[in-house]
């Protein structure tokens, strides 16, 4: 394998464990959102906000490690806050 081959396959891993990671939050995020008849719960907050950051730590850590580009970080990051706030516009409706 050359090497610009084992970067591509580091690429594709770090994307692929990247995106395993986002759809838990993904999941959590739903549940909360098919939950909306219970209270606001400040635990389940807590545990997305703490989710997301170490999302955030993990992507900035393959970006700087040069496992994949900004961009695609950030396009992942994006999709999960713009979820996140929908729920939390929810909730504050509530």
């Amino acid at each position: 394998m050359s090497s610009s081959e084992v970067l591509m396959s580091l690429n594709q891993k770090a994307l692929l464990l990247l995106q395993e990671d986002a759809d838990k939050i993904e999941k959590l995020i739903e549940v909360q959102m098919g939950n909306l008849t219970t209270r606001k719960c400040p635990l389940y907050e807590e545990v997305l906000d703490t989710q997301m950051y170490g999302l955030s730590r993990e992507v900035d850590f393959a970006i700087r490690a040069g496992l994949i580009y900004e961009s695609n970080g950030k396009e992942i990051l994006s999709k999960l806050e713009r979820n996140l706030a929908q729920l939390y516009e929810m909730l504050n409706k509530k």
